[in-house]
Order: structure tokens, then sequence, then C-alpha cells
């Protein structure tokens, strides 16, 4: 009698067997005729060959990503606009201030006075949010301080 209960134990644990790997070669079988290799070593190799030109392509891909970044630095990001009137008495109004900023606050700094003849445009260099060559006035300041409230 316990021959006969060993032996269905046995035959049981042959079909449990038998039908994982009959469930790992149909899935082995399914994975190769995917990828149209001959064998796993050779998915394997294709595997490892990908990832290797995918990590060059991502170090490729950083660098220019950091070379973007490091000139995007330089671009304007920084705009303040500052409409004022330069003559109080004259109530013309029309004068504003314009100042063009990148990240570190350089840039330039536009002035354009509207007076009885005309529009007088003046220029001037900033760095770091001081005038270069020339002091800012009170307007060319607020200006600088507008372009930073908006970012």
């Amino acid at each position: 009698m316990i021959f006969y209960a060993i032996s269905v134990v046995f035959f049981l644990w042959l079909v449990i067997i038998s039908w994982q790997l009959h469930r790992t070669k149909r899935h082995y079988s399914h994975l190769v005729k995917s990828t149209k290799k001959q064998n796993l070593e050779e998915i394997l190799e294709k595997i490892i060959t990908d990832d290797s030109r995918h990590e060059s392509d991502i170090k490729k891909i950083t660098a220019e990503l950091t070379n973007f970044s490091d000139k995007l630095k330089l671009s304007i990001q920084k705009i303040g606009l500052l409409k004022f009137n330069a003559f109080e008495r004259e109530g013309i109004g029309q004068s504003f201030v314009i100042s063009l900023l990148d990240e570190q606050l350089t840039g330039i700094v536009v002035n354009f006075i509207q007076t009885k003849d005309g529009l007088r445009v003046y220029p001037k260099k900033v760095k770091k949010g001081k005038g270069l060559e020339y002091d800012l006035t009170d307007e060319e300041k607020k200006a600088i301080e507008k372009s930073l409230a908006v970012y």
C-alpha cells in the first residue's frame, strides 16, 4: 500500500514538473520567435549591445544638454519695462526704460526719453545689476527691479 502511495505522489510530481517544463519551453519559444533570433544567447548579446549603445547616446545627450544649459545662461531672461514722465512740467509721459538682462543680471538698459523735439535713446551696459560705464538712473534701477520681480 505504501508503494502505491509513493507511486501516486511520484506520478503527481512528474505531472507538475512536466507541466512547468512545457510552460517554460513555450515561453522560451515565444521569446525567440518574437526577436527573430536563433537562441537566447543571441538575444542577450543584442540586449547588451543595445544597452551599451544607449548608454553612449545618453552620455552624448547629457553633454549636449549641459552645453545648451550653459549657453542659455547667457541669453536674455529678465525683461523689465518702466513707463515714466521724464519732464514733470511738460506732462508728456511717453518716456520709458527697458532692461534686457541674462541670468547674472548682465545686459543692457535702454532709456527712451520723449521730448518736444523727438525721441532720444540712451543705452547703457549693465553688469551684475550695476551700470558698467555710467551710473544708472532711478528709473533704470526700477526697470531692473521689475525684471527681477517677473522672474
